[in-house]
């Protein structure tokens, strides 16, 4: 069989991949490397600034995805991303900063990576052509259909992602597929698909790029909303947060004050008496009730401060 120009032999995936908007070919920057430094950082920063008008285009999906995942969460549910490469360390990254902001446990917000932990470091994109895989590491962490498993993919086709979201539907849990390329399988396997088309990137096929960065942007949504969707904050202020280090527990004692106005002396007093829970805190000062008091409001109001607050002021 004769092979092209690059080395790959014709067939259906070099066929697929001709179709996929993330992979075109721009004749008009095939000489952006003769350029100086400054007019292609111009022409990567104006690539970047089309990324959120392409999310923009895609925000009622997100948010029904989002209400969706919610919903299996606040049952006991866990939110699961699912990815190979660029996709699949996003997925990581995003589940990893979960816990300090949001006191949440590490298995409530996983992200799986075809290849496991070395493919964060190390290249391992053979492994992204499996769906067995993705189903061995679902199975692997006992999927429910409580829980909510989020397939990330630039094409659209990976069989990894893909075969996350087939896995995961088949067992009754919610999924998830996001993507950068319209019509995508993995999109069409999802209950919630989201297609984000950021176009042609500004190196051909390079999806790390913008495809990477409207990922990275609906994930933050994602996980951020949910999370206070499930009360884990007030107003603006990260309640939850878990205060592991210096700079978490001064942050511990400004949302303190800034949710409740009160001074250092009267801050650190609650803070102390709950044990350091930021949420707790503020009920006691708020509500003027004790540690013990707040701790039973905040158990009946699965954790949401407002909902403890109001039955606190009408009792």
């Amino acid at each position: 069989m004769n092979t092209s120009a690059d080395g790959v032999r014709p067939g259906p995936l070099r066929a697929q991949l001709d179709t996929l908007t993330t992979e075109a070919y721009r004749p008009e920057l095939a000489e952006i490397d003769r350029l100086d430094t400054l007019a292609i950082a111009r022409l990567m920063n104006a690539e970047d600034s089309a990324v959120p008008t392409a999310v923009a285009a895609q925000l009622p999906q997100v948010a029904a995805a989002i209400d969706a995942v919610a919903d299996r969460m606040a049952g006991g549910g866990r939110l699961i991303y699912a990815g190979a490469g660029t996709a699949g360390r996003l997925g990581v990254l995003d589940a990893s900063e979960c816990p300090p902001p949001f006191n949440t446990a590490p298995e409530q917000v996983i992200g799986l990576i075809a290849g496991g932990t070395p493919a964060l470091v190390t290249s391992a994109e053979d492994a992204e052509d499996s769906k067995e895989l993705a189903a061995a590491d679902l199975a692997a962490l006992h999927l429910t259909e409580r829980d909510s498993v989020v397939g990330v993919s630039a094409s659209g086709r990976t069989p990894y992602a893909v075969g996350a979201v087939e896995y995961a539907r088949a067992h009754g849990a919610l999924t998830v597929g996001l993507a950068c390329n319209a019509g995508s399988a993995l999109a069409g396997a999802a209950e919630h698909g989201i297609e984000v088309v950021v176009g042609p990137e500004l190196l051909t096929g390079s999806t790390r790029l913008k495809a990477g960065t409207a990922q990275k942007l609906v994930l933050n949504m994602i996980s951020t909303l949910t999370m206070i969707r499930l009360g884990k904050t007030y107003g603006n202020l990260m309640v939850d947060v878990r205060a592991s280090n210096d700079k978490l527990r001064a942050r511990s004692r400004r949302i303190v004050q800034l949710a409740t106005g009160a001074s250092d002396e009267a801050t650190e007093a609650a803070l102390a008496a709950t044990g350091g829970e930021v949420k707790n805190a503020i009920l006691t000062l708020l509500a003027d009730v004790d540690a013990s008091t707040a701790d039973r409001l905040l158990t009946d109001a699965n954790g949401h401060l407002r909902a403890a607050l109001d039955t606190a002021r009408t009792a």
